[in-house]
């Protein structure tokens, strides 16, 4: 017989909860009829106590056991692990349930079973663990849902967490993202907003294509506290540092770690110019980290982790990058170049980016920044390549990262000549020939299509 577990039960096993107060600049949601949409597996867990071992969900002597294979969260310790064959081995991590002992209190109107709580695991995510939680109310026909993020391992190497966490208070109140609900060690409760996240096919279509490029313009107008200095360059020599420290040399040797930093420096020079507009650049606008409210056909930016003042060009970049990418295939690390915008459909997304405001701009500024925008592709290649490489030994999410740091790159030693030509060619090393390639190696053309 399976029985649920009550907030009290919980109490009695974890000590006594104590409050939680959200940053002075963001209000508790209120409104139990949020119903979003975003992608997820599909899968339900049910926090349940039973006096049998044959049930399909059990809780016995503080271990609970899910219906099915999913990724979910335990604590060791104080640290969080990702359990990824199928078995959960822990509970909630302590002050995770301080924060949702407070806001039971502050709403007043969700049950107090914990084992009504259903946990749905969301597909997509490649940084962080994420899961929607649905909480019933008293009144038995509607759910709260929340949105609950488990930082992943090592990210810290990729930007500083409080930093991002001041970012999506700053969002928050500029009305642009989720509310911050709470916080704990190893995460945070999120504001579950009424939109659903965007699929690969929907960068693609013409009218969603034209909502984004508006909302980007508009982000990037924010005025996000903070020196407005080009994050992009130091931050890809922080990576490349990491990445020699991390790296097998096998790998060092198979990625060319050794020359990236000229090739960061090579396209600093040639990519940097002062006519650039400079603005707050999401930096990862990978269609998961979009979503569209169907009723309204608003759009809103969410995950700021990699957030940071940068050429505007470069953000447009990053995102037709993404256009190769379906993280919710059967391969999610495999990119597909065929399906990079043309100039077509490029020059239809800065025009409607530099028009959304009520400016016609000339034909020459258009042209101009999907050039820029072009070449800044290469810096992009660069830097999740860079990103793919630390993955892989930091990460432990079910995800191919050198294989698509692999592509990364490739896309950077192939396109290199045609975008720069003479410009970016490599004259003060030795090692590398005037069409970009490694010399003494086999072409990267042909040597990155090898499995690493």
């Amino acid at each position: 017989m399976v029985s649920a577990v009550s907030l009290h039960t919980w109490g009695n096993m974890i000590g006594s909860f104590c409050s939680y107060n959200p940053p002075p600049c963001l209000t508790v949601s209120r409104n139990p009829t949020r119903n979003p949409m975003r992608n997820y597996a599909g899968r339900l867990l049910m926090f349940t106590t039973t006096t049998t071992t044959t049930s399909t969900t059990e809780y016995h002597n503080n271990k609970l056991k899910p219906c099915c294979r999913s990724k979910l969260f335990s604590p060791v310790g104080k640290k969080m692990a990702i359990k990824t064959n199928g078995s959960i081995e822990g509970k909630f991590p302590e002050e995770l349930l301080k924060v949702l002992q407070s806001l039971a209190t502050e709403w007043g109107d969700v049950v107090d079973d914990m084992g009504a709580l259903q946990v749905v695991p969301m597909k997509g995510a490649m940084t962080n663990e994420v899961f929607q939680v649905n909480w019933p109310t008293k009144n038995g026909d509607l759910n709260r849902k929340i949105l609950i993020r488990i930082y992943g391992e090592g990210v810290q190497v990729f930007f500083d967490r409080d930093e991002e966490i001041r970012t999506f208070e700053c969002m928050s109140m500029f009305g642009h993202g989720p509310r911050l609900l709470g916080r704990f060690g190893e995460g945070r409760v999120e504001e579950f907003i009424h939109a659903r996240t965007l699929s690969a096919s929907d960068l693609r279509d013409p009218e969603i294509s034209v909502l984004v490029a508006a909302k980007m313009r508009k982000f990037h107008n924010l005025d996000v506290p903070g020196p407005r200095n080009v994050r992009l360059w130091s931050r890809m020599r922080e990576w490349l540092r990491e990445a020699k420290h991390v790296c097998s040399a096998k790998d060092a040797k198979k990625f060319h770690l050794d020359i990236l930093g000229h090739e960061i420096s090579m396209l600093e020079k040639e990519l940097s110019h002062e006519y650039q507009e400079i603005g707050f650049c999401h930096n990862d606008l990978q269609y998961g980290n979009i979503m569209l409210d169907e009723e309204t056909r608003s759009i809103t930016f969410i995950d700021y982790e990699y957030g940071s003042y940068n050429p505007i060009a470069y953000d447009l970049a990053n995102h037709f990058c993404e256009m190769a990418a379906d993280y919710h295939s059967d391969t999610p690390h495999i990119l597909d170049y065929s399906k990079y915008p043309g100039l077509e459909e490029r020059y239809r997304f800065v025009h409607a980016y530099l028009t959304c405001e009520g400016d016609e701009p000339n034909e020459d500024e258009v042209e101009q920044l999907i050039q820029d925008a072009e070449k800044y592709t290469l810096a992009n290649h660069l830097f999740w390549g860079l990103w793919g490489i630390i993955s892989a030994y930091v990460n432990n999410i079910d995800f191919d990262y050198k294989e698509y740091a692999r592509q990364r790159f490739q896309q950077y030693w192939l396109n290199k000549p045609k975008l720069l030509g003479s410009s970016g060619l490599s004259h003060d090393i030795n090692n590398v020939n005037e069409n970009g390639y490694v010399a003494g190696h086999k072409t990267w053309a042909n040597e990155i299509c090898c499995d690493i």
